[in-house]
């Protein structure tokens, strides 16, 4: 009997995907099981719990009002479900049933429905009992209609204070109240804790939450008109009751509770500083302050107390925001606490603020130093089967790398690298080849990174660099040498001087990165080996045109949460080299010229079991230069983008997907070294991801997922023209891969299995690029008779993005 493999495969395909229709189908219930010998005999026992929301006409509210209401069901009315295995669930020791608690159930139903704004909600219950066996499951079911959600009608702020009320009034133009918004309390509760911020943020030290409130008038001012008809009142009071269920709307009134301490209404401002820099987590710090054996250094109102001398004083005068003599503002005391923390050169910094006199605050500041240095040796082993000269290495290398926190007493952090490694042949011949000896390969490495806690720059009196978060500028600068036996010597130099610094708001981060000075200097000695390599394939060139880089750098990075608690990730980035190193002839043609652009946005929505993430990247580069001994028109191989792997379009293997629709690498048969590289890149990934079941603390997940894009020449290469951008073939050559995988969670990091098939192959032969149903193979013959797989399995560590 024979077999036909291709319909064998598309009948799989087929009971494969319809089992996973049926599967998903079928209701939640029927997949869920109750725990053998776990649960009441011969009693109602809670089974299942479901939300119905009525008269809600957005979708986003709707969804957000079901998933919500549902975590304020009593506990002795809530089925705790556990996930089996995808789509299973059983239930252990289900509760009792009992009608008294669909009253409490209500009750904290309606109180989260107050605090979103819903005043005049309605709740159905509905039970319904079924058997299965000896079990008697119940089946609770609440219909929550909530109503016309409140609007706000009016603000009004009364703080009696005259300050208290000019500062309110000034900062108007950012309250969180406006006409017409809806009412609630998260709202009213934020627009408290911001008049609170700014008070504090004014020297009010002792006001708090406690000494202002918000009055909340939900009465019609009409109804208080006095009338002699007893109809026109009636019919007054009827109008009300319908215009509330319609379109209910209040009044809201901020104002300050009566003060009985006088103290809350003055304004205080910053008296001394006082720093221990050589804090013990064992310290007590109240005796610290009274411990006359510390010797002192006195910086005006400012003192240092220390015993050993660790530290200077500059790096804590740096990342102090306030000083004697000005206004307490809270926030850049806790910015101060928070700054310092993060240095690196401190685990642990604490505050504690002293009044004295009537009007003055004092500040002591506990800082407890971390392990200043440390030393770890790596030791790596890897087989690989190389695209140049022997394919059967064994490569084993070392890293030494040595950390100091605190370099010069100046909390300046440190790191050098040296680094040093082989690879060897295992596949020895008989003759005296440079192939056929032991060792293959040799490099090593050396480097410094030197991260200093402040902007090293000549304007040191800009104020606004006084707002910036966790500044630091890096000086980095690394050697390496590699001798590939009788094929190539490369010897590199890099070196870079850069910027970092942060700026927080209420909810997002913005980071920036500027490198105003890298340099980047590669030789290459070809060999012969290398040179007879180039012959057998051209491409392979373009893998070695290293040259001289005199380049610019600046990132901008910013991750914000929307009030829809989506996670939102942008990243900008430009990179310029020769433009104005170029203007100097004696190194206009030594050096690359070339400008590139990069962007990116990730968004991650969570759900209750499951996780929603998109990504879209784009990539440009452009080279307008040239260097000596060269005929490239493209970016440096190291700067160009590349797609494929386990963590960009999953179903082409590393770097093997592009250029465009071009098949120029896959016709290269004399060579295994097929990694494809463009100056432009365009991709997006959308990924549902969920969990499948946790075993013994670790937790399984898996995703379903698709990536589309690919890369391409932005310059015209009349030896393969299909490799360039062109807006009329942008369809042709996209490429579409979808797939899924298994996610195993160990907190601390995680592994992940991905398979994806190609569905779209620009490179494929007929259907457009398109998989065929009818026509389903795993592999793919090129004209030169060439087999690819039209999947890919991918091993990675963490997600493919956040």
């Amino acid at each position: 009997m024979r077999f036909n493999g291709g319909k064998v495969n598309r009948f799989l395909w087929l009971i494969g995907t319809l089992s996973l229709l049926v599967l998903a189908s079928c209701s939640e219930e029927r997949r869920t099981s109750v725990k053998s010998n776990d649960y009441p005999l011969n009693t109602p026992f809670i089974y299942s719990n479901k939300i119905i929301v009525n008269g809600v006409n957005s979708k986003d509210e709707k969804t957000k009002l079901t998933l919500e209401l549902d975590n304020y069901w009593d506990d002795s009315l809530r089925a705790r479900k556990e996930q089996r295995f995808l789509f299973w669930y059983r239930i252990k020791t289900p509760p009792t049933f009992d009608s008294i608690n669909l009253s409490r159930s209500r009750n904290y139903m309606n109180a989260y429905l107050n605090s979103q704004g819903y005043y005049y909600g309605n709740f159905k219950d509905s039970i319904r009992i079924d058997s299965f066996g000896d079990q008697f499951r119940v089946h609770a079911l609440m219909n929550v209609t909530p109503g016309k959600k409140i609007t706000i009608d009016s603000i009004d702020y009364q703080l009696e204070d005259s300050s208290l009320q000019a500062l309110t009034i000034q900062r108007m133009k950012g309250t969180l109240l406006k006409n017409g918004d809806n009412y609630s309390k998260q709202i009213i509760n934020e627009e408290l804790d911001r008049l609170i911020k700014i008070y504090r943020n004014k020297g009010y030290y002792k006001f708090t939450k406690e000494d202002i409130y918000a009055e909340v008038d939900s009465s019609n001012i009409n109804l208080m008109n006095i009338t002699l008809d007893p109809y026109k009142q009636v019919e007054m009071i009827a109008a009300n009751a319908k215009k509330r269920l319609e379109n209910p709307e209040w009044d809201i009134s901020i104002k300050k509770r009566t003060t009985y301490d006088s103290s809350k209404l003055i304004k205080y401002a910053v008296g001394n500083i006082y720093y221990y820099p050589e804090t013990k987590l064992s310290d007590i710090p109240d005796s610290l302050t009274t411990d006359p054996s510390f010797k002192e250094e006195n910086y005006g109102n400012v003192w240092m107390r220390y015993k050993q001398g660790k530290f200077k004083y500059s790096p804590l005068k740096e990342h102090t925001f306030f000083a004697h003599g000005e206004i307490y503002n809270e926030e850049l005391y806790f910015k101060s606490l928070n700054t310092l923390g993060q240095v690196g050169a401190w685990q642990q910094v604490d505050g504690k603020i002293v009044p004295r006199n009537k009007d003055t605050l004092d500040f002591y500041f506990f800082l407890t130093p971390t392990l200043k240095q440390n030393f770890t040796i790596d030791l790596e082993g890897s087989r690989n089967s190389g695209d140049i000269g022997s394919g059967n290495l064994f490569g084993i290398s070392t890293n030494l790398s040595y950390r100091n926190r605190n370099v010069w007493k100046q909390a300046i952090q440190s790191i050098t690298n040296f680094r040093t490694g082989v690879e060897l042949n295992l596949s020895l011949g008989n003759n005296n080849s440079a192939s056929d000896q032991l060792v293959q390969t040799f490099n090593i490495s050396a480097g410094e990174t030197f991260s200093f806690p402040r902007l090293i720059q000549p304007f040191n009196r800009w104020k606004s660099l006084r707002t910036l978060d966790n500044k630091r500028t890096i000086l980095a600068f690394n050697a390496s040498y590699v001798d590939r036996k009788n094929y190539y010597k490369l010897h590199s130099i890099v070196g870079s001087w850069g910027y970092e610094w942060k700026k927080n708001y209420r909810r997002a981060e913005n980071t920036w990165l500027f490198k105003p000075f890298n340099v980047e200097l590669y030789s290459l000695d070809t060999l012969p080996g290398l040179d007879t390599l180039f012959m057998k394939n051209p491409f392979l060139r373009n893998s070695f045109n290293t040259g001289n880089i005199f380049s610019q750098s600046l990132s901008f990075v910013r991750t914000f949460t929307t009030t829809n608690g989506k996670n939102h990730f942008m990243r900008f980035g430009v990179e310029e080299t020769g433009l104005l190193f170029g203007i100097f002839n004696q190194l206009k043609n030594n050096i690359y010229r070339y400008i590139k652009l990069e962007a990116e946005y990730k968004q991650t929505k969570k759900y209750q079991k499951s996780v929603m993430a998109y990504r879209a990247f784009a990539g440009f580069g452009y080279n307008y230069g040239s260097y000596p001994g060269t005929t490239a028109s493209t970016l440096p191989f190291f700067k160009q983008f590349s797609l494929g792997g386990p963590y960009s379009m999953r179903a082409w293997g590393m770097r093997q997907l592009g250029l465009g629709s071009s098949n120029t690498y896959d016709s290269i048969s004399t060579s295994n070294f097929r990694d494809r590289y463009g100056d432009l890149a365009l991709e997006g990934n959308v990924e549902y991801r969920f969990n499948i079941a946790t075993v013994a603390g670790v937790k399984i997940g898996s995703a379903l997922y698709t990536d589309i894009g690919n890369i391409w020449n932005v310059k015209k290469n009349p030896t393969d023209p299909l490799s360039q951008f062109s807006i009329s073939n942008f369809g042709k050559d996209l490429a579409i891969g979808v797939g899924t995988g298994v996610r195993v969670d160990f907190t601390y990091f995680m592994i992940r299995l991905d398979f994806a098939y190609k569905v779209k192959d620009p490179v494929r032969m007929g259907n457009n690029g398109w998989m065929s149903i009818n026509k389903f193979n795993w592999t793919d013959i090129r004209p030169n008779g060439l087999e690819v797989p039209n999947f890919a399995l991918q091993l990675g560590i963490g997600l493919p993005f956040q």
